[in-house]
């Protein structure tokens, strides 16, 4: 099977500081997780994770698909982690777009066997609701794991690929649809290619399947845009969407609306004597819970997920 996560590789690795970041905190995302804690100092599900260490274990970030059956199923038991096929991401995708459009088969059509037939007609939109207010709408993927009803690069359930971008369902994939169909120019692109980015959203709890998730967004602007450009975008460009999908795929106890497991551990701290005798205690330390931040971009402003839910 394809290598479908290659954190070493061009450009996930130069940007992977960035990736890693938990605005919240300002520090970087936890393992939230007990599964590679055989790794040693660095990978308990307390620790942050940490570039260099990470890319001494590089393999260890791989989509469900491609774990063990002995992971899968202990993540399962644990986590309650489950694999969402793409036909049944596209099932629902579709009937968001229904109550949007007000009409069926806006972008395909289901088939009997799973799989869907993409309408390759320009989607049509009418002057109350323009294409403009389609890439604005916001999107929320709850406990996204991997983020397969915002994107489809490849079918969780499976590890294939789907290509040609078109026969992806993803809700971003869509957005980024509508905008191909409705730009010409490249400024014009751009400016709602990040405008569709910006209203994206997603949370997850482990910090392993949140790093996939992101790393799925930015590979998914790579793709649209050199599919469009045939070239591949700058590194200015590449950096300021990693810090978009930071800011909008973030690390979160969806019950209490915090980081989970409370403040984390500083990425090399190593309790001493004086720790020990002053009474001072990491465990004490970690359970101070931090609200999840979240970025509204059209008021150009931060705030809490818990404020966001009561407005």
């Amino acid at each position: 099977m394809e290598k479908l996560i290659d954190i070493e590789s061009t450009p996930v690795a130069p940007l992977l500081d960035l990736l890693l970041q938990d605005k919240s905190t300002k520090k970087n995302i936890i393992w939230a997780t007990e599964t590679y804690e055989e790794y040693g100092h660095g990978f308990s599900d307390k620790e942050q994770i940490n570039r260099k260490l990470l890319l001494k274990h590089p393999d260890i970030i791989k989509p469900r698909i491609q774990k063990s059956l002995e992971a899968q199923a202990a993540r399962t038991r644990k986590k309650a982690e489950v694999f969402t096929p793409a036909w049944l991401c596209n099932m629902m995708n579709n009937y968001c777009d229904e109550k949007w459009f007000c009409r069926k088969n806006v972008f395909n059509t289901e088939n009997d066997d799973h799989t869907w037939t993409v309408i390759k007609e320009p989607v049509a939109f009418s002057k109350k609701k323009t294409w403009k207010h389609y890439v604005d709408s916001r999107r929320l993927e709850i406990t996204c794991g991997e983020a397969p009803y915002l994107v489809s690069r490849y079918d969780v359930s499976t590890g294939e690929l789907i290509v040609p971008s078109k026969r992806r369902i993803g809700q971003l994939d869509r957005k980024l649809r509508i905008v191909n169909e409705n730009t010409t120019d490249y400024d014009e692109w751009i400016e709602w290619v990040i405008r569709a980015f910006e209203a994206t959203y997603g949370y997850e709890y482990q910090g392993d399947n949140l790093l996939i998730a992101r790393i799925n967004l930015l590979l998914t602007f790579i793709d649209y845009y050199t599919e469009r450009w045939e070239r591949g975008p700058q590194e200015k460009l590449l950096r300021q969407m990693a810090d978009k999908i930071t800011w909008n795929i973030w690390q979160m106890d969806g019950l209490k609306d915090t980081v989970p497991l409370g403040k984390p551990y500083e990425k090399y701290h190593q309790m001493s004597l004086f720790d020990v005798f002053s009474g001072v205690s990491e465990e004490k330390e970690e359970r101070k819970a931090v609200p999840c931040k979240v970025f509204d971009w059209r008021g150009k402003i931060s705030l809490s997920f818990k404020e966001l839910k009561v407005n």
